[in-house]
């Protein structure tokens, strides 16, 4: 993943579960190119991740976002993929990062409690993601993966990345918290005005978080 800018969160997308990827195709070209993302989860629900990640991972590094597959470092590979998102428990996390460090990179997902995310933390990913990839359904960020997530970068140099909520605004809750990363899904592919819009408005208000606290 690019680099954290310490006085500025930076945004992730989550791919929709149920990917249709000829129609997802220019609406992730659309996202990416309305403004600054790291990285792209890339999920398969129940269709075929390979196809899928295939079909996009080729659209996120021409945008210079990583692009990481879920779950499967075979997949990731054969795509061509900057590295793996794993939230299956820290023998998966361990064996990715085995397999994939230091060339490539491996996200930790998962942790519910502060003795998951330290254990998942001692494998040394590239970040610690607080919340479910699907966990958008309110407009704001979840309490829970809010607090946990602002704990970790208060205290652990692995970046934090916390899931956002339904509403562009939840980046606010993150950046406000110090959190170095927030992911959105339906907040930018569900945006009334589009994706390229929604990622513009997510990076503005991004930027004006960090005015503020400058």
């Amino acid at each position: 993943m690019p680099d954290a800018d310490e006085n500025r969160c930076r945004l992730c997308l989550v791919t929709t579960a149920d990917t249709n990827i000829a129609d997802f195709r220019p609406l992730l070209d659309a996202a990416l190119g309305g403004g600054d993302v790291a990285s792209l989860i890339i999920t398969g629900g129940g269709n075929d991740l390979q196809t899928i990640a295939e079909a996009l991972v080729p659209i996120a590094q021409a945008h210079d976002v990583a692009a990481l597959v879920l779950n499967d470092t075979r997949i990731a590979g054969r795509a061509r993929a900057d590295g793996v998102h794993v939230d299956t428990g820290p023998a998966d996390l361990q064996a990715a990062i085995d397999a994939f460090h230091p060339d490539k990179l491996v996200g930790a997902g998962g942790p519910r409690t502060r003795h998951d995310a330290m254990v998942a933390g001692e494998a040394d990913p590239d970040y610690i993601f607080f919340g479910r990839l699907d966990g958008d359904n309110k407009d704001g960020i979840f309490p829970k993966a809010l607090n946990l997530a602002t704990w970790w970068s208060s205290v652990f140099v692995i970046p934090a990345m916390v899931m956002g909520g339904g509403s562009i605004n939840s980046v606010t809750e993150a950046a406000g918290a110090g959190i170095e990363f927030v992911a959105l899904r339906d907040a930018v592919w569900r945006h009334p005005a589009g994706p390229a819009a929604a990622v513009r408005e997510a990076n503005r208000l991004l930027d004006a978080v960090r005015r503020e606290a400058a």
